[in-house]
């Protein structure tokens, strides 16, 4: 009898570790204190999918695309079906502009292009008028738990 309880709490107690530990995996990205929950875009091929085919995205929920360099970028939005705010965080991880309540395109032949006002490096695409509720100004910082990952 003895055996089997300590047997169910030793269980017990790697069930909840297991948890944490994956909890803890999960990525997320911050700015003004809000933070989301984010899917991560480090390659060509996951860039260029990104948010493309969904219908639907968590509010609290996002995609941080990490390019290779700080450069010039563009987004479109073709082939997708939610309206986003597109901010671009520079090398430093500081907000140089954004666009926002950006519709989307879908299916169409021909969409725009919405690029950086500058040099960025990053980008998180977030809900439409997420943004202007955080009252996001250039400057502000992004933080990610990518970053400290990738050290």
């Amino acid at each position: 009898m003895r055996n089997g309880l300590l047997y169910t709490v030793v269980l017990n107690l790697a069930f909840i570790a297991s948890g944490c530990a994956q909890q803890a995996k999960s990525p997320w990205a911050e700015v003004n204190g809000n933070r989301f929950n984010i899917e991560v875009a480090d390659t060509v091929e996951l860039r260029e999918r990104g948010l493309m085919f969904r219908r639907e995205l968590a509010a609290d929920a996002g995609m941080l695309f990490i390019h290779d360099d700080l450069s010039p970028v563009a987004y479109w939005m073709k082939n997708t079906y939610i309206p986003l705010d597109i901010l671009y965080f520079d090398d430093q991880k500081k907000l140089v502009s954004a666009q926002l309540n950006v519709l989307p395109c879908g299916e169409q032949a021909q969409c725009p292009n919405y690029p950086s006002a500058g040099p960025a490096q990053y980008v998180l695409e977030i809900n439409a008028g997420l943004a202007e509720k955080m009252q996001l100004k250039p400057g502000d910082t992004l933080n990610s738990s990518t970053f400290s990952a990738k050290k």
